[in-house]
Order: C-alpha cells, then structure tokens, then sequence
C-alpha cells in the first residue's frame, strides 16, 4: 500500500505546475471558459441593444452546401491552395525577420503582397474579369502564382534569396492576387443557388482562414527541419492542385461576367449608394483591426518571453477563431448591425491580443477575433452582392471590396512595421484596433441610424 501510494505521489508530481503550483492548464481552461459564457452573453446584450433579431429563415450549418457537388469541388481546390499560401506567408514572417532582425522588413514584406490590390485599383481587375471573364482570370492567376512559388523555391536551394527577393516574390503573388479575389467573390454565387449564397460566402472564407488555423504549425515544423524551400515548392504544388480543379469545373460553366457592359468603377457606384459606401469602409476597418495579429505578432510574442515562432501560433489561433465560427448553426439574416456588433467583437479582442501580460490570453484574443472576422467578413460579403444588383455591378462593387479588403492591408502593415518602433507596438495595435468600434458606438448614439441607411439608399451630398 505504501508504495503504491508512493508512486500515485510521484505521478502526481509529474504534472506540470506553473509558478504559482498549479497545473499549467488550469489557468487557461479556467480563462477559456469565463472568455467563452463572457462573449456569449455580450453577444446577448449586442442583439438586444442594437435590434439585431433572429429571423424566420431555417436554421443550419452552413456546411451544408457542400451537399452542391460543383461547390464542394471548389472548396477542396481552394482549401488546398490557401493551406499553400499560408504555409508561405507565415514562413516568410520568419525568414523576412532572420534575415534583417527587424519589425519595418516584416511589415515590408507583407505589405508587398497585399500592395497590387490598392496600386492598381478597382477599374484593373473589373475590366480584367469582364474582358476575359472569371473562370478564365481564375485560371490564368492560379497558373502564375504557380510558377512565382517555383521560382521562389528554386533561389532557396541554390540560397540566391535574399530580402528584396522575398519583397518581389510577395509583391509579383499580389498582383496575381489582385484579380483572382475579385473573380472568386463573383463565382462563388455562380456554383450553388441563391438560398445557399450566404453559406457558400461563408465557406469561401473559411476556406481562406483553414490555411491560416492549420498551416502555421506546420510551417514552423517544415522550415526547422526541411527549411524554407520546401515551403515554397509546396505552395507552388497547392496552386497547380487549384489549377487543375478549376480547368474541371470550367466544363459546361458559364462566366459570370463575360459580355456585360461596364457599370463602372465600384468606388463610383459607391459614391451614389450610401450602404455600398458605408460597407466597404466596414470591410477596410475589419482588415485594418486584425493587422496587428500578423504584423506585430513576432514583438508580442518576444515582449511575452516567447520565441519568435510564437507569432505562427497567433496567425494559427486566428484561423482557429474563423473555422470554428461556422460549427455553430445559425439562421440569422445579414444586416448592417449584425456587422457592426462583429465589428466591435473585433475591436475588444484585438485590444485583449495588444494588451495582454499572459501568452494564453494573448492566443485567446487572436481566437475570438478569427471569430469576429468570420462573423464581420460574410455578412459585408453579402449585403455588398444584395445591394449591388446585376452582374456587371456586382463585378464591379466586388473589385472594390477586393481593395477595401486586401488594399487596406499594405497600408495597415506598414503603419505597424513603421511607428511600432518610435511609438510602441501597443500604443499602434490599439489605434488600428479603435476604428472597427465606430460602427457599434455610432449606433448606440443613434438608434435611428440603421433604419435610414437600410431605407435610403442614394447618397447624396448635398444631405
């Protein structure tokens, strides 16, 4: 009996203790299950304040789409190659800061790849999309990208790549990048029915934010024991997988956009419809928030005691945060409050994320705003379709959202690269993190708010 007991003390002994005695885990299951009931019942409170009410629509997952067997063939291509792109993006956080040592290049590097959407506009990729129509853009995008990652793979083994050639691979992915979005957002209503749009929007974005949960670990394994080129090469292979899905589910498709007459640039449809307006200037602020977490993440993670690996960890618990978003049913409808209450979810959780002096609750804060993206990004996606109209508008409107969403992000990038060292990185991830609270608190000022915007939608500026 004695010795029995002896080695039940023993065993006991073994489990990891923090510094205060005890179990490590305690602390955060305990924070994990306060954080969770706390958003659940701020939520709560944000629907009963702001209006936001359940509509009659049939409750579900919007996993069911992929019962659509075109849609699910287009997911699997699209899962494979975001999981690719953000085996880079998250290696070339960390090798872009081994080879300088230096937040600006971090910043400089990610802001090349987001940099084509913002320089080259809206009008670019709408006349792409409508001269050569979107599966074909598609197509063509994918191919490239393809062959930018080979070449990347390629001047890593032979160590040809340096700093200003990671800036130009990010930067030659952007443009790539710049007219495959905006394509994407307009053939995704095009594979399953109108009921089923808002799910596939979802999915579509889940799609992106799978690659960031899971492919940061594996990143992090790939470059510490294969190194950086097998990245590469592997995010080369993920695009000819896309590739070759879409050249199959072009058979018998119909572009959305070929032979449209032009309506014009988004930004100018925008000018003259209030909503659209306001929606893009949501959709820039969801971008311009979540920054810090890529950005800023390697700062934190070192300020924390961590490693900088660590900050793969905030970029992986963010696409956590966004995929486990659409495990829960729902039947809400989109509405503008709905994105503004998202919005500010958003706020909080990256002020959390800045401001936090534990490393479990800096992880929790990256989580709840992967959430809170989900939640903002799908909703502005479909008001922006709804209220955009016919074909050639919703091309149009959704080259602009392109440069809301992804032109934002240069800018973001390089405010954090840039004055996180003359001001402090907490100081600057707050200031991105304030402006995606102006939705919420504009409404709580004024109720009034959100009947007008949904009722009028002419902007006019002489009002």
């Amino acid at each position: 009996m004695t010795s029995a007991r002896r080695r039940s003390n023993q065993s006991v002994d073994q489990t990891p203790r923090s510094d205060d005695g005890t179990t490590a885990g305690t602390p955060f299951l305990a924070s994990f299950y306060i954080s969770v009931n706390g958003v659940k019942r701020s939520l709560g409170w944000a629907r009963k304040s702001f209006g936001i009410v359940d509509s009659n629509s049939q409750k579900g997952s919007v996993w069911q789409v992929l019962n659509n067997r075109r849609f699910s063939c287009y997911f699997a291509g699209s899962v494979v190659s975001n999981f690719g792109t953000w085996l880079q993006n998250g290696a070339q956080v960390v090798l872009a800061f081994q080879l300088t040592h230096s937040v600006a290049w971090v910043g400089i590097v990610t802001a090349a790849q987001f940099l084509c959407p913002l320089a080259l506009g809206p009008w670019a990729a709408a006349w792409v999309i409508r001269r050569f129509g979107n599966w074909r853009t598609l197509i063509v995008t994918q191919f490239l990208s393809m062959g930018i990652s080979a070449a990347l793979a390629i001047l890593q083994i032979g160590r040809a790549l340096s700093i200003w050639g990671l800036a130009a691979g990010a930067l030659a992915i952007g443009f790539s990048f710049t007219f495959a979005l905006p394509a994407q957002a307009v053939t995704v209503p095009s594979l399953v029915s109108p009921t089923e749009t808002k799910r596939a929007l979802a999915l579509d974005s889940v799609s992106y934010n799978l690659g960031r949960a899971l492919a940061p670990v594996f990143s992090v394994a790939l470059f510490l024991t294969v190194g950086f080129s097998w990245i590469f090469a592997l995010n080369a292979a993920s695009f000819a997988f896309y590739f070759a899905v879409l050249l199959w589910l072009k058979r018998n498709a119909v572009s959305a956009a070929v032979n449209q007459p032009s309506a014009g640039n988004g930004f100018r449809i925008a000018l003259h419809d209030r909503r659209i307006l306001i929606l893009l200037l949501m959709v820039a602020a969801v971008t311009v928030a979540s920054d810090p977490i890529t950005v800023l993440g390697p700062k934190v993670a070192h300020t924390l005691g961590g490693s900088t690996d660590w900050s793969d960890v905030f970029i992986a618990a963010l696409g956590t945060g966004h995929v486990l978003g659409t495990l829960r049913p729902s039947r809400h409808e989109a509405s503008v409050r709905r994105g503004a209450a998202a919005l500010g979810l958003l706020s909080v959780a990256i002020m959390v994320f800045i401001l936090s002096p534990w490393l479990w609750l800096t992880i929790l804060g990256a989580a709840t705003a992967g959430l809170a993206c989900l939640l903002a990004g799908t909703t502005l996606r479909t008001l922006l379709l709804y209220y955009a109209g016919g074909p050639a508008r919703q091309t149009a409107v959704m080259a602009a959202w392109a440069v809301a969403w992804a032109g934002s992000k240069p800018i973001a990038s390089l405010v954090d690269g840039t004055f996180a060292g003359i001001f402090g990185f907490r100081i600057i991830g707050l200031a991105l993190a304030l402006p995606a609270l102006v939705p919420i608190v504009v409404m709580s000022l004024r109720p009034s708010f959100g009947k007008r915007l949904v009722h009028h939608a002419n902007f006019n500026p002489a009002g």
